[in-house]
C-alpha cells in the first residue's frame, strides 16, 4: 500500500469517526429563569426516569449531551415547581425553562390535638433515617466537582506587613486586589460498601494556572446520620446535628410551610428552628416524600452562632432524585461559604454533580485496600477538549478567562524557566544580599539554577540570642541548605554556632540530613549524622525553652534550664513503612562535659539570692556532677495499624486511621567500648491517639509504661525525667504543669504515666450567656505518674480554650501521695487555632530524631 493511499485512508476514519460524534452526541442547551426573567443558579436539569442530566452554573446556563431521540426533561429548583418538557433531539438544540414559585398546599394531616403538624413528619423521618442510611448495600458512581473561591478584598497590610507587588502578582488578582485565587475541576469514580469501605478514584483533574492537580476531596454530607460531619470536622470538631437526628426534638423546632405535588407525590416543606443559639445546629428548609419519608432535597444554613468555626456562613444545597422506584441518591451539592478577617474578604462555592448511579455492582477484587484516594497517572494531563466535552456544568465567563490566562501565563514561565535568561531574572529580583538581616528578621535566599533550585539561610540571631548563668549572654547562629538532588534524594545541612561571653566557650555542631524514597514512591528512608560540640539540657527533651528562661532568670533568678556541654557524634537510620510500621534506630559517642555557673546578674539584684546551681539540684550533688563518656544505641518502633492512603501519581500521603498509634523503645548504656563509662538498659511502651466524640468533644490521651532492666552505671543525663513546668506556661500535653522540671526524675524499674484530655468544644460552655458569645470550650485534664507507692504524683485541671481562638486558661491542683500540694493558674495553647500550634509542637518534640 502506498503512502497516498495511507493517507486518503487515515482522513476517511477521521470522517468517519466525527460523523459518528454528530451521530450519537447532540448537545442540548439553554436558561433556567423564574417568571420574571430571574436566573436560578445551580438548577437541575435530567432525563426522566434516570441520573442522566446536568447541573445549571452560577448564571443559570446548563448544558449536556444527548443522543438523538425523544426524552422528557425535569427541571428542578428548590422552591420552585418543577418543569417536565417533552424534547425530539435530532440536532444540537437550546430550549429555556421557566419555573414558577412553588405553590404551597396546607392538606389536612391527622394530628394530635393541638400539635405542630411538621412535628409528625419529623416523627415518621426520624424512624426512617437509619433504614435510609444503610438502604443500598453498595454503590458506583461518577463524580464532578469544582471548587471556585475567589477574593473580594485584600487589604494592603495584614498585621503591619504591607503586601508587596510582586505577591498581589503571583496571585494575578485586578488592580482592585480581587479575583478568582482558586479554580478546580475533577472528575472522579466513586465506590462504596456498607459499612465504611471508600474508593475515590480521580480520572481527570485540573487547577487554573497549574500543573498540580489539586487535591480532590469531595465533602461527602449525611444527614441521614445523627451527627453531620462537615469538611472532616475541619469547622467544627463536634460536627452538627441532623435535622432528622434521634433526638432532633431537643434541638429544634419545626415549622410546616406547606406540601406540593411532584411526580405523583406529595413533599412537604418544613422549615428547620434552632431552639438555640451557639447549639451546632442548622437552619433552613428540608423536603420530605410524604409516605416515603425521604429527603427530596435540603437547603440548610451554619453560621458562627451555630459554632462555626473559622467560616462566617456555610450553605449547604442538596437535591435527591430516585435511582431507583425505592431508592433516592444525591444529583447534586452546593457548598457555598463566605469569609472575613483582617480584612480579608473570600467567598466560595464547591459544586458536586453525581450521575450514573449503579446500585450493588460488582468490584474488582481488591478494589478497597489501604489507598482511599487514588489519582490517576494520567490525571493532569487531559486537554482542553475533553474538559469541554465532559463537563456537566458550563463554566461562567469569568472562569474561562481565568483558565485562559493563567493556563497561558503559567506556560509561558515555564517555557521560560529553561531559560539562562528566566535564571538571571528570577536572581536578579531576589535582590541584593543584605547583611544586616542576619540581625533580624534573618536571611532566606534561593540558588536557582536550569537544572532546578537549592536553598540557604541563616535564622536571626536577634531570636537566637539568650541568656543564662553558665554562658551568660550567648549568641548562636544557625546556617542551612537544602537541595533536592534527584527526584528521590533531598539533603539537608545545618551548621551552628554558639558562643558564650562569660564563660567564653564556642561551640559548634552540625546536623545533616538524607531523605530517599523506594522504588514503590511511597516508603521513606532517612539518615540522620550529627557531630561536633553543643550545649544541652540534662533532659534530652529539651523541655525548657531558651527564651523563657532567659525571662524567669533576668526577671526573678530563677534559672530553669539545667545544660552541660557534650562533643559527640551520632548517626541514625529511619524508615517509614505503608503498613504504618515506622523504625529507628540510633547511635551516639558523648563526652559529657559540666559547665557551672559564671554569673549570677538579675535585672534587680536582689533577685540574684534566688539563683541555683547549673545541675538538678532537685535530685543531684555537686560530686554527683561529673566528666564522663556515654556509648548509646536506641531503637525505637512506631505503629499505627489501619493506616490510610492517598494514591498520587508519583507517591503516597497517610490519612490517618482509626487505631491508636504503638511505640516501643528501647535504649543500651554500652560500659568499657570506646571508654564509655554507662552501663544500663532503658525500656520505654506508649499508646497514644486522640477520639473523637462528636458532639460530647475530643479525647487526647498517652499512656506510658517503662523503667530500667540494668542500671549498673547510670548518670543523670540518661534518668526517666517527668517534664516539669515552674513558670506557669505550658506548651505540651505531655508537661506536668505544677512540678519543677527534674523533680521526678527517677531510675526505677517500673513507672507508669498517664495525659488525659477533655476537650468539650462548647458543650456546657454554650450555656452560659458570656461565654458562649465569646466561644470560650471548657477543657478539663488529668496528669499523673506511678512508680511506687511512697513516689506518686497527679494533677486536675479545668479550664477555658479557644481564647482569642488560640490561648487556653487552666485551674491546676496538685496532689502528692494522694494529698493536696497546691493550686495554681498556667497558661497554654488550645483553641480553633492554638490546638495545631500545640500540635505541631508535640510532634517536633515526638520526631526529634537529630536530638542524640
Amino acid at each position: 500500500m502506498n503512502s497516498n493511499s495511507i493517507f486518503f485512508k487515515t482522513i476517511f476514519v477521521v470522517f468517519l469517526l466525527s460523523m459518528q460524534i454528530h451521530t450519537f452526541s447532540q448537545t442540548i442547551s439553554g436558561k433556567i429563569t423564574n417568571e420574571k426573567g430571574e436566573p436560578l443558579p445551580y438548577s437541575s436539569v435530567i432525563v426522566k426516569g434516570t441520573t442522566i442530566g446536568t447541573t445549571a452554573n452560577q448564571s443559570a446556563q446548563y448544558e449536556f449531551l444527548l443522543k438523538p431521540g425523544k426524552y422528557i426533561l425535569v427541571c428542578q429548583h428548590i422552591g420552585f415547581a418543577s418543569s417536565e418538557q417533552s424534547i425530539d433531539i435530532n440536532k444540537n438544540t437550546t430550549f429555556n425553562f421557566v419555573l414558577q414559585e412553588q405553590k404551597m398546599l396546607m392538606n389536612e394531616i391527622v394530628i394530635k390535638s393541638g400539635e405542630n403538624p411538621a412535628n409528625e413528619i419529623i416523627r415518621q423521618a426520624i424512624k426512617k433515617r437509619s433504614f435510609f442510611n444503610s438502604q443500598v448495600n453498595a454503590y458506583q458512581c461518577n463524580l464532578y466537582t469544582k471548587d471556585l473561591i475567589k477574593l473580594r478584598n485584600l487589604p494592603n497590610k495584614i498585621f503591619g506587613q504591607k503586601l508587596k507587588d510582586e505577591d498581589k502578582k503571583s496571585m494575578r488578582l485586578d488592580s482592585t486586589n480581587k479575583g478568582i485565587i482558586y479554580l478546580s475541576e475533577a472528575v472522579s469514580k466513586i465506590s462504596y460498601r456498607n459499612p465504611d469501605k471508600l474508593k475515590l478514584e480521580v480520572i481527570s483533574s485540573r487547577v487554573s494556572g497549574s500543573n498540580s492537580f489539586g487535591f480532590t476531596f469531595p465533602a461527602f454530607i449525611n444527614f441521614y446520620t445523627n451527627n453531620v460531619d462537615v469538611f472532616n470536622g475541619g469547622f467544627n470538631s463536634r460536627g452538627f446535628v441532623s435535622p432528622i437526628a434521634d433526638g432532633a426534638f431537643r434541638f429544634y423546632k419545626f415549622k410546616m410551610m406547606g406540601s406540593f405535588v411532584e411526580n405523583g407525590k406529595t413533599i412537604n416543606t418544613i422549615k428547620v428552628i434552632p431552639k438555640r443559639m451557639n447549639e451546632p445546629l442548622f437552619s433552613g428548609i428540608i423536603n420530605i416524600v410524604d409516605e416515603d419519608w425521604h429527603l427530596q432535597s435540603v437547603e440548610l444554613m451554619l453560621t458562627k452562632q451555630n459554632q462555626l468555626d473559622l467560616l462566617d456562613t456555610l450553605k449547604i444545597t442538596q437535591l435527591f432524585v430516585p435511582v431507583t422506584d425505592e431508592i433516592w441518591k444525591t444529583k447534586h451539592q452546593l457548598l457555598f461559604f463566605n469569609f472575613k478577617m483582617f480584612g480579608i474578604d473570600v467567598v466560595a462555592n464547591f459544586l458536586s454533580v453525581y450521575a450514573d448511579y449503579k446500585i450493588n455492582p460488582v468490584f474488582a477484587k481488591g478494589l478497597f485496600d489501604k489507598v482511599v484516594i487514588k489519582y490517576d497517572t494520567a490525571v493532569d494531563k487531559k486537554s482542553k477538549n475533553y474538559w469541554d466535552t465532559i463537563r456537566p456544568v458550563p463554566l461562567e465567563k469569568e472562569e474561562i478567562l481565568d483558565y485562559h490566562i493563567k493556563d497561558s501565563m503559567n506556560q509561558a514561565e515555564i517555557d521560560a524557566s529553561k531559560s539562562q535568561s528566566y535564571i538571571d531574572t528570577l536572581k536578579k529580583k531576589q535582590g541584593k544580599l543584605n547583611p544586616l538581616k542576619i540581625i533580624f528578621p534573618g536571611i532566606n535566599r534561593t540558588i536557582y539554577k536550569t537544572t532546578g533550585k537549592s536553598y540557604w539561610g541563616i535564622e536571626p540571631l536577634l531570636l537566637n540570642t539568650n541568656f543564662n548563668t553558665a554562658e551568660g549572654l550567648n549568641l548562636q547562629a544557625n546556617i542551612y541548605f537544602r537541595n533536592k538532588v534527584t527526584k528521590k534524594v533531598r539533603f539537608y545541612i545545618a551548621p551552628k554556632f554558639r558562643y558564650g561571653f562569660e564563660n567564653h566557650h564556642f561551640n559548634t555542631w552540625v546536623d545533616m540530613n538524607f531523605q530517599t524514597k523506594d522504588s514503590n514512591k511511597s516508603n521513606l528512608n532517612n539518615w540522620f549524622i550529627s557531630f561536633g560540640k553543643k550545649v544541652s539540657q540534662y533532659n534530652n527533651d529539651n523541655p525548657i525553652e531558651p527564651l523563657l528562661n532567659t525571662i524567669t532568670t533576668l526577671s526573678r533568678g530563677d534559672n530553669l534550664m539545667k545544660i552541660y556541654e557534650k562533643k559527640y557524634a551520632g548517626l541514625g537510620y529511619e524508615k517509614n513503612m505503608e503498613n504504618g510500621l515506622k523504625f529507628l534506630i540510633k547511635t551516639s559517642y558523648e563526652d559529657r562535659i559540666p559547665i557551672f555557673n559564671t554569673t549570677n546578674y538579675t535585672i534587680l539584684a536582689k533577685d540574684s539570692i534566688h539563683i541555683t546551681e547549673n545541675y538538678p539540684v532537685e535530685k543531684i550533688n555537686r560530686n554527683e556532677v561529673v566528666n564522663h563518656q556515654a556509648l548509646l544505641a536506641t531503637v525505637e518502633l512506631t505503629y499505627k495499624p489501619g493506616l490510610q492512603f492517598i494514591q498520587f501519581p508519583k507517591g503516597k500521603m497517610p490519612l490517618g486511621s482509626k487505631y491508636p498509634t504503638l511505640q516501643l523503645k528501647y535504649t543500651k548504656g554500652f560500659n568499657q567500648l570506646l571508654g564509655s563509662d554507662v552501663d544500663f538498659d532503658k525500656w520505654n511502651f506508649n499508646v497514644y491517639d486522640d477520639l473523637d466524640l462528636k458532639l460530647a468533644g475530643a479525647v487526647k490521651y498517652k499512656f506510658s509504661v517503662g523503667g530500667f532492666l540494668n542500671k549498673r552505671a547510670i548518670y543523670f543525663q540518661d534518668y526517666k525525667h517527668f517534664n516539669g513546668n515552674s513558670i506557669g506556661i505550658s506548651a505540651s500535653m505531655n508537661d506536668f504543669n505544677l512540678i519543677k522540671s527534674y523533680q521526678y526524675s527517677t531510675a526505677t524499674n517500673f513507672y507508669s504515666e498517664a495525659h488525659i484530655e477533655h476537650h468539650f468544644n462548647g458543650l456546657i460552655t454554650n450555656k452560659i450567656p458570656l461565654i458562649k458569645k465569646l466561644k470560650w470550650n471548657l477543657v478539663t485534664g488529668l496528669n499523673a505518674f506511678y512508680i511506687n507507692n511512697s513516689n506518686q504524683y497527679a494533677e486536675i485541671a479545668v479550664g477555658l480554650e479557644n481564647i482569642f481562638k488560640i490561648f487556653r486558661v487552666d485551674f491546676v491542683s496538685s496532689f502528692d501521695h494522694q494529698r493536696f500540694v497546691k493550686s495554681s493558674i498556667v497558661l497554654g495553647l488550645g483553641g480553633a487555632l492554638g490546638s495545631s500550634v500545640s500540635s505541631s509542637n508535640d510532634a517536633n518534640n515526638n520526631n526529634s530524631i537529630l536530638n542524640f
